[in-house]
């Protein structure tokens, strides 16, 4: 049986891990795709092995997102191709070392790949949806978005981002006809632990997810209309007590003078 055409989905860091699999999986679900990594020989053999398995087209677009020509490339690829339907940022890095143990270049690196190379491919792919009235974000973030004591400090910092960016997008967009989601993982069997400085196999085993496992369990979350997916979350009713917190706040974070118990006496 052929699976209509969902148009294309752009998958960033796609050519292991985690994007390696949302491609396999999105193209099963009927999308074509546009791959997009640094590593030419990765992405192509996956294309080919893709393109074999689904009959579905696969490109490839080999780019250095945190370089600014190879960015403005895939941004390019964003704006003037309208059969894209999806794009899942997931391209990004990550490290384990404590803060002030951290090399700055490499925070500053992360900062480039993890900040602002998503933000720059969501600003060029947003206006193409919203003027065709269909569109859905994939944004990759963490666990650390909430709990950034867990890891590096500006790791965290750089995930809260992108759940309060995915928030905000969701709040603009959402009478515009596109969709956003933020899947926050926690520990998962990729070589994201290796880069970070811990090998996942000195992590203890009970807290560590298979890549195929969660990346299956976020697009669950995304076919049942979730804003926010944690794939090791058991009780989603816990997540909506901690937005109902964050909600409460809103109508006494700005006032005309302090509170009072702020008040000299």
């Amino acid at each position: 049986m052929t699976i209509p055409s969902k148009g294309t989905a752009l998958v960033t860091g796609a050519s292991s891990g985690i994007g390696a699999i949302y491609a396999d999986r999105l193209a099963r679900r009927g999308y074509d795709l546009i791959l997009v990594a640094r590593n030419r020989d990765r992405l192509h053999a996956l294309a080919n092995k893709l393109s074999d398995e689904t009959g579905r087209s696969v490109e490839v677009v080999a780019a250095d997102l945190g370089d600014k020509a190879d960015l403005a490339r895939v941004e390019t690829v964003l704006k003037s191709d309208a059969s894209i339907t999806l794009l899942v940022n997931n391209a990004g890095f990550g490290a384990a070392a404590p803060l002030l143990q951290a090399d700055i270049e490499k925070m500053e690196e992360m900062i480039t790949l993890n900040v602002t190379a998503l933000t720059r491919l969501t600003y060029a792919a947003v206006p193409g949806f919203v003027a065709r009235g269909t569109g859905t974000i994939i944004n990759i973030a963490s666990i650390v978005a909430v709990a950034p004591e867990l890891l590096n400090g500006v790791y965290g910092g750089s995930k809260a981002f992108v759940l309060a960016f995915s928030q905000s997008l969701k709040h603009e967009l959402a009478d515009k006809g596109v969709r956003v989601q933020a899947v926050m993982p926690g520990a998962t069997a990729t070589e994201f632990w290796g880069v970070a400085g811990v090998p996942v196999e000195h992590l203890p085993q009970q807290i560590v997810m298979p890549a195929e496992a969660m990346v299956d369990a976020s697009l669950a979350g995304l076919d049942a209309g979730e804003f926010a997916t944690i794939p090791a979350l058991p009780d989603l009713a816990d997540w909506e007590a901690f937005e109902a917190a964050r909600q409460k706040l809103g109508p006494n974070l700005s006032h005309s003078a302090p509170a009072a118990r702020y008040k000299a006496a």
